[in-house]
C-alpha cells in the first residue's frame, strides 16, 4: 500500500490514442510477432513524489479473424510524468487504440513553506 503523509492529493487524468495503424499501413495492423508502442505522458503539474498511475484501455479496434492479445501498462513513473506501453503478439491485428490514465499522489500547495 502506498501511503501519504500529505494531506494535499492530486488526481491527474487524461486520455491518449496511442495510434490508427489502419489508416497508414503501421505495425500493429500489418505485423506479426512481438510488437510495442510507447508514449510519454508529461503531468500538467509535478507530483511531490511518485504517484500511483492506473492505465486502461477505453477504446481497442481489432481485426475479427485472429486472437485478441494485448498487454497494456505504465512504464518510467516519476513525479513529472510517465510512459505508456502497448504491447501485442502472434497474428493479433490491432486498428487502433485508446487510452485513459488515472495518477494520484501527494502535490504542492501554495500555502506550502519550503525551510532550507
Amino acid at each position: 500500500m502506498k501511503k501519504y503523509s500529505s494531506t494535499r492529493i492530486g488526481v491527474a487524468q487524461g486520455s491518449l490514442v496511442l495510434f490508427s495503424d489502419y489508416l497508414d499501413g503501421g505495425a500493429m495492423w500489418t505485423g506479426e510477432g512481438p510488437r510495442e508502442l510507447r508514449r510519454v505522458v508529461v503531468f500538467d503539474e509535478a507530483f511531490r513524489d511518485i504517484p500511483a498511475v492506473q492505465v486502461s484501455l477505453s477504446m481497442w479496434d481489432i481485426d475479427q479473424k485472429h486472437n485478441p492479445r494485448m498487454d497494456i501498462s505504465a512504464d518510467m513513473v516519476t513525479a513529472e510524468g510517465f510512459v505508456i506501453v502497448f504491447r501485442t503478439w502472434g497474428d493479433t491485428r490491432v486498428a487502433r487504440v485508446r487510452a485513459d490514465w488515472l495518477a494520484i499522489g501527494g502535490c504542492a500547495h501554495e500555502d506550502d513553506w519550503d525551510v532550507v
